[in-house]
């Protein structure tokens, strides 16, 4: 006999993410220790890939806070949050609670292009504006921290950067691409909708990647 389907899915099409009972209970407990708590909502999504898998970022932030096209779904008291750029990357996958974790089984694998695999022609409009922002705008602040940013390719709307020098390793390089870069280069392109981190973290003198977290 097969296991049942998570509650809510797929039978609810405005959710892109299941949630198991255990997972949605787990996520109120650790709301219940933040401020201002029911004003939150959990933030689900994709900040890049590693070992052809995507990685995500899961955090609290308020749910009035969704821009259109984020995806909003209400599972029991708990509203996730799936912001646009990740709502294909994500559609179909289960949050759960396995041998004591916060676990993501996701059926989506990343593209892996031939122009981020090997050197792409960054000859593009779109391309030479977003390395303007990283020249005129990102590099410089993050060089304070010994940091650089090099934009890799640019595909569908999507611009693959690879984080250099203090950057690589560093456990704020996720907050630093998501709330710093990103929002750079997206405000001043608007034919970019997201940015993926294309960085071997893993190679970094204090590697945050771990292949198993989710």
């Amino acid at each position: 006999m097969s296991a049942p389907e998570p509650p809510g899915f797929p039978d609810a099409p405005d959710r892109v993410v299941a949630v198991t009972d255990q997972a949605r209970l787990t996520v109120l407990e650790l709301r219940a220790e933040e401020s201002d708590a029911e004003a939150l909502a959990l933030w689900l999504e994709v900040n890049g890939s590693s070992g052809g898998e995507y990685t995500y970022d899961l955090y609290f932030e308020a749910a009035g806070d969704a821009r259109p096209g984020d995806v909003v779904a209400d599972y029991d008291g708990l509203e996730l949050v799936v912001p646009a750029a990740s709502v294909d990357a994500l559609r179909g996958a289960i949050l759960d609670v396995r041998d004591g974790g916060m676990v993501l089984v996701n059926p989506n694998r990343p593209r892996t292009g031939p122009s981020v695999m090997h050197e792409a022609d960054l000859s593009s409009e779109v391309a030479q504006a977003v390395i303007r922002v990283l020249d005129e705008q990102v590099n410089p602040s993050i060089a304070a921290h010994g940091g650089m940013a090099q934009l890799v390719a640019v595909e569908e709307g999507v611009a693959y950067l690879r984080l250099g020098g203090g950057c690589v390793g560093c456990g704020l390089a996720t907050v630093t691409l998501s709330q710093g870069i990103e929002v750079a280069i997206r405000d001043a392109v608007p034919a970019i909708t997201s940015v993926v981190d294309v960085t071997d973290h893993a190679s970094g003198t204090n590697p945050y990647y771990e292949p198993s977290k989710k």
